[in-house]
């Protein structure tokens, strides 16, 4: 299926929890809530690590067109993970005593948290897709925003619990603790050429190892930067630490709105973790991918991920 590049997106930077922030909109987005056939629910998007909105461009036009055109989706990046746009400063705030670690896991939160209490009206419903990390961001969110209505958790290829102990985490432990280091010196004169180098050089490696569209490749070249290379790989660390035991009680509480959609084989989040969850919520709504979809779809399989997510959501949709 086709999106069609005639679907509006509209990309903004603005500060949330005092940390520039990228935004991308799909549909139509200027005085939303001020329309009178103003929609009734948002779509709300928390990415994966790296956090880039750019990332999701293809999944949110195909997801837009799937849902009739009548819903915005919108895809929230996570803070410092985003080259920012000329003449603004990474740090709104000059008093470090308010800034509490908002590139790292639990900061991040705070950030989504934030962000939603600030732009999304209280009469607008949200469904929530946690794609990897914004899973467990997004059940996080479930259990603080008690003023939201969040009316559908959709966690794709969930990173839920035991990050170290699945077969990535266990690979990328090294990297995102004390190897990240001399990773920095290693990669440093890499990120200071120019974007359009950059650019090529990802070019050239996705027509040879995967192919990735090309709004993940200029995200990627976005996120090149040393600022945001360290942000992802600190809050990586953060989530193999943290991210441990699975939060069976917030998972129980909020069952009837979520739905886990699982990799057949995906390392980050292995089918045993899958076979686990189903044996321990037999009424959940817990699915295992039967497509081939990979943990990273956003960077070639946008659209088809569109299409199977959108089927879930109707039920949910036609009793607003």
């Amino acid at each position: 299926m086709k999106s069609g590049s005639e679907v509006p997106l509209h990309e903004e930077f603005t500060y949330v929890y005092g940390i520039a922030t990228q935004v991308i909109k799909c549909g139509p987005w200027k005085d939303l809530w001020k329309r009178e056939s103003a929609p009734k629910a948002l779509f709300l998007i928390i990415p994966g690590n790296p956090g880039l909105a750019g990332y999701y461009q293809t999944f949110m036009k195909a997801l837009y067109t799937c849902l009739n055109r009548q819903y915005p989706i919108w895809t929230v990046g996570h803070a410092g993970h985003c080259k920012v746009p000329h003449g603004m400063k990474m740090i709104e705030e000059t008093d470090v005593n308010k800034f509490d670690d908002g590139f790292g896991l639990r900061g991040q939160i705070e950030h989504k948290l934030s962000f939603i209490r600030k732009n999304v009206p209280k009469d607008v419903k949200l469904v929530l897709i946690g794609h990897s990390i914004g899973a467990h961001i997004a059940i996080e969110i479930m259990k603080r925003a008690q003023d939201v209505e969040i009316i559908r958790s959709l966690l794709l290829f969930p990173t839920v619990e035991r990050m170290a102990e699945s077969p990535q985490g266990k690979f990328m432990k090294p990297l995102l603790s004390w190897v990240r280091y001399p990773f920095y010196i290693l990669v440093y004169p890499i990120l200071l050429l120019p974007d359009g180098i950059k650019h090529f050089m990802l070019r050239l490696a996705s027509s040879i190892l995967m192919r990735a569209d090309e709004s993940a490749l200029a995200a990627t070249t976005d996120f090149l930067t040393f600022d945001c290379v360290a942000n992802t790989m600190y809050m990586g660390n953060q989530e193999l630490n943290e991210v441990r035991e699975r939060d069976n009680a917030a998972i129980r509480k909020y069952l009837k709105k979520l739905t886990f959609y699982y990799g057949n084989q995906d390392s980050w989040c292995p089918r045993q973790y899958y076979e686990e969850m189903k044996r321990d919520f037999p009424d959940g709504d817990i699915r295992l991918c039967e497509k081939g979809l990979k943990h990273a779809f956003v960077l070639d399989s946008g659209e088809e991920m569109a299409a199977v997510l959108a089927d879930w959501v109707q039920d949910d949709l036609a009793r607003l």
